[in-house]
């Protein structure tokens, strides 16, 4: 069984007390300059290190952070974790990540169990199922610091921080638009998701601003944005074998912008010739697809970089904090081949 290197150790192989070694340890000006160096050297030699739960005991605060993501292998996720770690490890904090799956009953047991285990603070992304916030505002109204990234909590004042939802979306629909599509769909994630609600609005708004009608049929909802490919085949169906089917889809979804390419190709259309495609995608491949996938991609690393900033100065600070701030980043539009009109334009404007 691993047994610790503790202070009585140190103090036992140097022949001094454990008050002694502890003050040398602390750098205390009550200890000579000599012993601190005998002491230092010999914890050096034998690679001693504090003990974190005795340390998060005495100091009330366990130098970690808790994560809540739906799933770490989605690519914008896996980005924003990078950033996150970034930040976290050069500030002295631990990062300790969970995922939901989109479960709402994970992520309130995620939760718990980190608050539990006395994380400093939480990094949040909310599951597609979450429609229930007591499990966190419970948590938040204790004092626990929390900040929002990515799917954020409207009623839960905090800081959050956000890719700019409706401009990346209005600009890839526009994009569809001016390369001569008008009948465009739209796959999005649950309607309860912050995300989904501001990309639908982005998609209204240049629908709009070409004068052409939103059509409800065109619209699909998948409630676990991607996780379940049935799920995505069964909605991708509904829009393939409309009467009046769309001839594009903007998609709003990382996991579902992949989902769809492949499942139109499996029902045999050709992409962009049958049917363009345009979505929010991270993965450092989209250029790779078959056709390469045009794409909004969002800063998820500086997302995650911010955000560990704010949550830190949260913890960090000495007074309470009373004033929150959303910050919102700026998405770019990637142009590739699977939303190229074939051959020519229909449409001008």
């Amino acid at each position: 069984m691993f047994e610790p290197i503790t202070i009585k150790d140190i103090a036992k192989a140097l022949g001094l007390s454990t008050s002694t070694v502890s003050r040398a340890l602390r750098g205390g000006y009550e200890i000579s300059a000599d012993t601190k160096k005998l002491v230092l050297e010999y914890a050096e030699k034998i690679n001693y290190h504090p003990n974190p739960i005795a340390l998060s005991l005495k100091e009330r605060r366990s130098h970690s952070i808790g994560v809540v993501v739906c799933e770490v292998a989605n690519n914008y996720f896996s980005q924003a974790i990078n950033g996150i770690e970034s930040i976290a490890y050069n500030r002295g904090y631990h990062v300790i990540i969970t995922q939901t799956h989109e479960s709402f009953d994970r992520e309130v047991v995620n939760v718990q169990h980190m608050a539990s285990r006395s994380v400093d603070g939480l990094l949040i992304s909310l599951s597609s199922e979450t429609k229930d916030l007591s499990h966190i505002k419970y948590l938040h109204e204790k004092g626990l610091p929390i900040v929002f990234f990515d799917r954020v909590a409207a009623d839960i004042e905090t800081h959050k921080v956000v890719a700019n939802n409706y401009q990346g979306a209005f600009d890839a629909t526009e994009h569809l638009i001016k390369a001569g599509f008008r009948k465009i769909g739209h796959l999005t994630s649950s309607p309860t998701l912050s995300i989904t609600k501001e990309r639908l609005e982005g998609y209204k708004a240049a629908l709009a601003a070409y004068n052409i009608p939103f059509r409800e049929s065109y619209l699909k909802n998948c409630e676990h944005g991607g996780m379940i490919q049935t799920e995505v085949e069964s909605a991708v169906r509904e829009l393939i074998t409309m009467t009046d089917r769309p001839d594009a889809i903007f998609v709003a979804g990382d996991k579902l912008s992949t989902g769809c390419l492949t499942t139109v190709k499996k029902f045999g259309l050709k992409v962009p010739a049958d049917i363009a495609i345009a979505g929010f995608t991270n993965s450092d491949v989209a250029e790779l697809f078959n056709p390469p996938l045009t794409s909004i991609r969002q800063p998820a690393f500086k997302i995650g970089q911010i955000a560990t900033e704010m949550l830190i100065q949260l913890i960090e600070s000495k007074y309470p904090v009373t004033e929150f701030i959303t910050t919102r980043l700026d998405t770019e539009l990637d142009i590739r081949k699977s939303s190229e009109y074939q051959p020519v334009p229909k449409y001008t404007f």
